[in-house]
């Protein structure tokens, strides 16, 4: 029926935004900017009508939510790093029928999901600033999801992703691209040291981490990828924790998924993180290798999820 199209994973940092103003840091991020409008190119070459953003700045406690309001519009300034972004003006339409619809499967599939379709609430600048970039002009409908999971298990992330997948392409009358917007690593330079570490990695360690994790995406080594993800996710200060690239590897097939990735904004530090640009190409899945549910306990808890 329908048709998951694109999927992705993508940067939000906020210097993109920041390099939009005449300064010393103007240009700087043009070429993750140049990222983000390829990946518009291709979802509108491929006839997606809307993108489904998992955002590492949406924080939630308990269970997964959608925001699917009908539109938003309005003024964003960062509350975490309001020197990078502020006042920065936003506008898209949203999706109400498709978040039902996968939180309706993902709820049916024993993930518990909400969806919000008559909220107030905004998308966080994880949604916000690729938006600015691949939907300027409004042409896509946009879905965002949460992904900074703070109590939550990365079994279920993965099974939310397959879910999804399921949505989309047994139920919704629609082409669909997904995005894990979250970094690699995401160590902060040390307060004091953000200049120094502007356009740097924290540490060799994680830089040399984060280069295996990309050789191992391109040569399509999923199976190794994900079983060391909790490992990666915690050791490299994944961003939320990793859950996007869970939800994201969860809608592919996990360990099972066949692709190669494309990167079309090679790696980059900035202010200590690891960032990049790159699709994945959907490929025909079973969803076999999908992992169980996690089984509640209190040995068994995580923040950055056990598989």
């Amino acid at each position: 029926m329908g048709k998951l199209a694109l999927a992705a994973k993508i940067t939000h940092v906020p210097s993109m935004y920041l390099s939009e103003m005449d300064g010393p840091r103007k240009g700087t991020r043009q070429d993750a900017i140049e990222g983000h409008a390829e990946i518009g190119r291709r979802c509108r070459a491929l006839g997606v009508d809307t993108l489904v953003v998992f955002d590492t700045h949406w924080l939630v406690n308990a269970g997964y939510h959608i925001n699917c309001a009908p539109s938003w519009e309005g003024v964003y300034t960062s509350n975490e790093l309001p020197h990078f972004i502020s006042n920065m003006r936003f506008g898209f339409s949203g999706n109400p029928q498709l978040g039902r619809l996968l939180a309706k499967t993902c709820n049916e599939m024993g993930v518990e999901t909400l969806a919000h379709d008559a909220t107030t609430l905004n998308p966080e600048y994880g949604t916000l600033v690729p938006m600015r970039y691949m939907n300027a002009d409004q042409h896509f409908k946009v879905v965002s999801v949460s992904a900074l999971c703070t109590s939550h298990y990365l079994n279920d992330s993965a099974r939310l992703g397959w879910a999804m997948r399921r949505a989309i392409e047994d139920e919704y009358q629609g082409t669909v691209a997904i995005l894990a917007s979250g970094s690699l690593s995401h160590r902060f330079a040390q307060n004091g040291l953000a200049p120094e570490y502007a356009f740097k990695v924290w540490s060799p360690f994680l830089e040399h981490l984060d280069h295996e994790v990309i050789r191992m995406w391109q040569q399509g080594d999923w199976a190794d990828f994900c079983a060391m993800l909790p490992e990666y996710a915690s050791k490299g200060h994944g961003e939320g924790f990793m859950h996007d690239t869970a939800m994201l590897l969860g809608a592919l097939g996990w360990s099972d998924y066949d692709g190669q990735a494309e990167v079309l904004t090679p790696y980059f530090g900035a202010s200590g993180t690891g960032q990049i640009n790159a699709l994945f190409p959907v490929t025909p899945q079973t969803g076999a290798s999908i992992p169980a549910a996690q089984a509640s306990s209190a040995a068994g808890y995580h923040a950055a999820g056990r598989l």
